[in-house]
């Protein structure tokens, strides 16, 4: 999977990546470089120390940092064991966007999810629950239901899934999008699907 932005970062001519963990899908398509500043925790920069990546940003969880007018605070998340991950408060101006790609939980959730217009979420898997313990850990994927839940809970009020897995991948798409409405509006959220080709404007919109 790692391969599918491999080599595409000119095409893209990012002015700054912000990396969550250094799961392959995630991190592995800076294998080659990248021009741009790169922004990771401890944690990432560890598994990704052999990457050709000449402007290296330290993440630490919980201290904001700006890229031009965007904060970011990274907060962090239970998914892997191997490689810890992070989600992102992200703020421009009123407007503020909770990011979390991959999770199994989010740990300091009342304060992430404090003020969040839009939740974009992991979509992994809808209601079979993909998360597991290792002791005292939490590892995997939670459900889309379950972070609806979470949504409905601290007042967030819409919500994006995005890094999709085969539940919704291999559904008809306008079934699947009906079955996250629906869970949505049982949390008093407005939520729909990531799909190819949605933009910022698009996402402003449904804010």
């Amino acid at each position: 999977m790692w391969a599918d932005w491999l080599g595409r970062l000119k095409a893209v001519d990012p002015t700054a990546i912000v990396l969550t963990h250094a799961h392959s899908d995630h991190a592995f398509g800076l294998a080659q470089g990248a021009a741009c500043p790169v922004y990771a925790t401890d944690e990432t920069w560890s598994l990704i120390k052999r990457f050709p990546l000449a402007d290296r940003r330290r993440v630490e969880p919980r201290h904001p940092f700006r890229i031009g007018r965007i904060t970011f605070e990274a907060f962090a998340v239970a998914h892997s064991l191997r490689a810890p991950a992070v989600g992102y408060r992200i703020k421009s101006g009123r407007l503020t966007v909770f990011y979390v790609p991959d999770l199994a939980a989010i740990r300091d959730r009342a304060e992430a999810l404090q003020g969040v217009a839009l939740y974009v979420g992991d979509g992994a898997t809808v209601t079979r629950s993909m998360v597991r313990r290792r002791g005292h850990d939490l590892i995997g994927h939670v459900t889309v239901g379950a972070q609806l839940a979470w949504c409905g809970e601290e007042g967030v009020k819409r919500a994006i899934f995005t890094h999709c897995g085969s539940e919704i991948v291999r559904s008809d798409a306008r079934g699947i999008e009906a079955r996250i409405r629906k869970l949505g509006l049982e949390q008093g959220v407005e939520a729909r699907v990531a799909s190819d080709g949605l933009s910022l404007q698009h996402v402003l919109a449904f804010c």
